[in-house]
């Protein structure tokens, strides 16, 4: 299969930390994986370093209390907005931080913590809090499904399933490997689906079990790719495998050992727009939590935000998941 479009050339997208940014509001999601356990260490590290914390957010329902709560906060414009939390939270936030003047700093609290993988963001907490304090500001490129954005991940078949079937207490004990847990029950009751993938003149049909969009680099807390970024004004989408349940399962195991190969060997369709339809209507998983139905049209939007990230991304690969501080 052949590309839409090629990969050009990355681009940097430093520059310096904000002076401003000495004030910042905390926001945490406490049914994140380790929010309620950390948002006070999070808070006493932050103001160690320097940091004042002009407002604190403790957040219990984030469907319910963003999308009102973002707004009331970025109304006083904030230089930095730190957020602990996981993917789905970030999905919310980066609705309302698109193309402002706050610059998004990210702990990751969550399960799979995709986006801070994405990032480049290190496990450690303690190190994550100096990229929030002394990293550079990039500007990242965000996703878009039906004019909803998005900051890693959309994808259609078993994992929107997963997303809305894992428990939080599964989560907040087992970490990613309850999401496989859910995972290997779905597929085995799950039926295949045909999506048919458009982009310029670029037609795309498969039958599979599982169909991914990314902005990021990272799905499941591996690499898509080894030149998949936030930064290439670029998506990528791929099947992880056909119509058989097996072919799903070699598929994400070969997905998950492979993250050292670039986009193209892998047969990836990449591009800055794409519009997908389904045989039947299936949910949409978007950064983790379920919203909207298919048919569903996604696209790019360059260096949409400012986040935090660090000064030297190649000596911040991603790691796995740590509760360490």
């Amino acid at each position: 299969m052949t590309g839409a479009q090629a990969t050009p050339d990355r681009a940097s997208a430093a520059a310096a930390t904000p002076a401003a940014a000495r004030e910042a509001v905390l926001l945490v999601n406490v049914r994140s994986r380790r929010g309620a356990a950390l948002h006070g260490t999070v808070r006493r590290m932050l103001e160690q370093r320097g940091l004042t914390i002009t407002a604190e957010h403790l957040v219990t329902d984030p469907a319910g209390q963003l999308p009102d709560l973002v707004p009331r906060i970025l109304a006083e414009h904030p230089p930095l907005l730190v957020v602990g939390s996981g993917d789905g939270t970030i999905a919310t936030v980066v609705d309302h931080l698109a193309h402002t003047d706050t610059v998004l700093g990210y702990l990751p609290l969550g399960t799979t913590n995709n986006f801070g993988r994405s990032l480049g963001l290190p496990p450690r907490l303690r190190d994550a809090i100096d990229v929030v304090v002394d990293g550079r500001v990039a500007h990242v490129d965000l996703g878009r499904v039906n004019g909803d954005w998005f900051a890693n991940l959309v994808s259609i078949g078993v994992s929107a399933e997963v997303a809305g079937r894992t428990p939080h207490l599964l989560k907040r004990h087992l970490g990613r490997a309850a999401y496989a847990a859910t995972a290997a029950r779905t597929l085995r009751s799950h039926r295949p689906f045909t999506a048919e993938v458009r982009s310029g003149d670029t037609t795309w049909r498969v039958r599979t079990h599982q169909l991914n969009i990314a902005n990021g680099r990272m799905h499941g807390g591996s690499a898509i790719a080894r030149d998949a970024s936030l930064e290439d004004r670029l998506l990528v989408v791929y099947a992880l495998g056909g119509s058989s349940r097996f072919s799903t399962a070699w598929a994400a195991a070969r997905q998950a050992l492979t993250p050292w190969q670039p986009v193209q060997r892998k047969g990836y369709l990449t591009g800055t727009e794409f519009h997908i339809t389904t045989d039947v209507p299936l949910t949409v998983d978007v950064d983790g939590e379920v919203s909207g139905m298919t048919p569903i049209h996604v696209e790019v939007t360059a260096q949409a935000l400012r986040v935090m990230a660090p000064r030297h991304p190649g000596r911040a690969a991603p790691g796995p998941a740590s509760a360490r501080v």
